[in-house]
């Protein structure tokens, strides 16, 4: 139905959006420091707000706004989602207090949470299974990317024009990005990749499962709960360690906040290669030994191999090992995105794809993004009368032993994701034969 071209197209306007998605959301953590010294904050409120409060609306709202999406246009969704996040993006830069900065923070959450569970919908229905995984990478590179433009960018903003100027530079865009959606980007049927005949809008809207259903589907799948919980706790350690990073160079090292802005931005660019490559290899491997369980055994291993880097990171006094372990870290970091999302997205049926997305983010977003930073946050300030300008290195030290943890979810995941899958696509073969009888 759709030409290869636009199918890129699309998937290159869906990766655009999560760029400036990213740019909003992590561009709080480069300007912590300054927000900190300016709304006389500690350590825990600035964990609050890049964490807890965030993830708390962005996740929560992300499953009945994903039940929409799979009911009505997915493209619509998406930008009036968009046009919300990007407006209260904007608005942190008239925050007097915690509590504005707060609500201002929440607001973004809210539309943030419209953002993923439609594109992956999207992006399931414009590519076959067998190239699913890359796509859904190439999407997810709008993280590395997005983080990469919000540290030059808030480094740069911090220094020359101040952290609220930076708010408004970087919010207002996303209207725009989110113009070029609505005017661009068709709405393909439900299933239009699949061997099964494409479902359309109105058939979707009277068919799609209820949030009680998709979750009970996805919660009896034994490898999704695995799945779920070691990203969860990757994405623990992966945003409480991502927030807290500019930080802890400022303090640490005495880094100026431009100079951390710099090297933040070239460690997130350098980690778009592992951000591909976990879809690419997961798509590659899988297909070249016929063995689906590859796409969580790579994921456990590059989880695991993360580990003693970024105890050398933030325990070692050098810069010289401490920058070229977060390039690593990076890397290996981005690699469960592509691989848990579509795996997710096979383990459900057609009409359950933007919600299962969402379930997914929600366990993700509430373990990793809402308790990560704030743990770190009170960590570093009951370490500090201890260890002094040192307690934040300690604190992020101890949340890295979560990737541990969930390393073992993904090893254990991958023993029934073979059998899992199979049954989910026999499911489909089996609707679609009773649609078309």
């Amino acid at each position: 139905m759709y030409s290869s071209r636009y199918r890129n197209y699309a998937l290159g306007v869906l990766f655009l959006g999560y760029v400036v998605n990213f740019i909003d959301r992590s561009i709080l953590s480069i300007l912590l420091e300054p927000i900190k010294h300016d709304l006389m904050l500690s350590d825990t409120e600035l964990g609050l707000l890049g964490g807890l409060a965030f993830a708390l609306f962005y996740a929560t709202l992300g499953i009945p706004i994903a039940a929409l999406a799979d009911r009505w246009s997915r493209v619509k969704v998406l930008v009036i989602s968009m046009v919300i996040w990007s407006a209260m993006t904007a608005l942190c830069g008239m925050a007097v207090s915690f509590a504005t900065l707060l609500l201002a923070r929440i607001g973004v959450g809210v539309g943030e949470a419209g953002a993923s569970p439609p594109s992956h919908s999207l992006i399931s229905d414009y590519f076959p299974v067998e190239k699913r995984a890359t796509a859904l990478s190439i999407y997810a590179l709008g993280i590395p990317i997005g983080a990469m433009v919000g540290n030059y960018v808030g480094g740069w903003g911090a220094e020359e024009l101040g952290w609220r100027v930076t708010f408004f530079l970087v919010g207002l865009p996303g209207i725009l990005v989110a113009l070029l959606i609505f005017l661009t980007l068709r709405e393909p049927p439900r299933g239009l990749s699949e061997k099964t005949a494409p479902v359309l809008e109105d058939e979707a809207a009277e068919s799609a499962p209820s949030m009680k259903e998709v979750f009970g589907f996805l919660w009896a799948k034994r490898s999704f709960r695995h799945i779920g919980f070691a990203a969860g706790l990757h994405a623990f350690v992966g945003y409480g360690v991502g927030t807290w990073n500019a930080p802890f160079l400022i303090r640490t090292h005495d880094l100026p906040i431009t100079e951390v802005g710099f090297w933040l931005a070239l460690i997130s660019g350098i980690g778009a290669i592992g951000t591909f490559a976990g879809g690419f290899l997961g798509d590659r491997i899988s297909a070249a030994t016929g063995d689906r369980r590859w796409y969580l055994w790579l994921t456990g291993v590059a989880t695991v191999l993360m580990v003693p880097f970024q105890f050398v990171a933030y325990l070692y006094d050098g810069l010289w090992a401490v920058l070229p372990s977060l390039f690593v870290i990076s890397i290996l970091g981005g690699m469960y995105l592509g691989p848990s999302f579509a795996m997710t997205q096979g383990l459900v049926t057609l009409r359950m794809r933007a919600t299962a997305s969402a379930i997914l983010l929600f366990m993700l977003n509430i373990i990793g993004m809402g308790l990560g930073p704030y743990f770190v946050g009170i960590a570093s300030d009951l370490l500090a009368p201890a260890s002094g300008i040192d307690s934040l290195r300690y604190a992020l030290c101890l949340a890295v032993l979560a990737n541990i943890w969930a390393a073992g979810h993904y090893f254990a995941g991958a023993r029934t994701l073979r059998s899992d899958l199979e049954a989910t696509e026999a499911l489909n073969l089996n609707t679609d034969e009773q649609g078309m009888s």
